[in-house]
């Protein structure tokens, strides 16, 4: 009767096993993207929105937009390539549409000043939408890079 007691033993191990690696395995991969813990589309627009806001109420930046909050159609534009951007850059499966961050800013002479106005009012945007910390360091660290395309000229 103990031989037989043992194997039901080992069997019971055995199919414990069995059940549980695969659903560590499972966990591991479903690890959310930034895209997904910003929210996705919903919570991505709603930072552009207030985003959108604060940049034109901030006078160290808003003449910069002042041609695109002015026309309707520019505006829903911009804040449709501003939603794709963010959305790319977070690991969403948008594709961004607008011109490159070079040609877009060519000729404005954006300063570094400016620059740094526009990363705080995303970042206040960031806030006021309640994302963690951990998410908002890791978006301005993806959209960084991008500086050198866009401020420089004007220094």
């Amino acid at each position: 009767m103990r031989p037989f007691a043992s194997r039901v033993r080992v069997v019971a191990v055995m199919l414990a096993i069995a059940l549980v690696i695969p659903a560590l395995a499972s966990g591991a991969t479903k690890t959310k993207t930034l895209y997904q813990r910003l929210g996705g589309k919903k919570g991505i627009t709603a930072v552009v929105e207030d985003f959108v806001t604060r940049l034109n109420a901030d006078t160290r930046v808003n003449s910069f937009f002042a041609a695109t909050t002015a026309d309707p159609a520019r505006l829903t534009r911009f804040k449709t390539h501003l939603i794709e951007q963010l959305s790319q850059a977070s690991g969403g499966k948008v594709k961004y549409t607008g011109k490159d961050m070079k040609t877009a800013h060519e000729g404005m002479k954006i300063t570094s000043d400016n620059f740094n106005a526009v990363v705080e009012d995303l970042t206040g945007a960031l806030d006021k939408c309640k994302i963690g910390a951990d998410e908002k360091n890791e978006l301005l660290g993806v959209l960084g890079p991008m500086k050198p395309d866009i401020a420089g000229s004007g220094e």
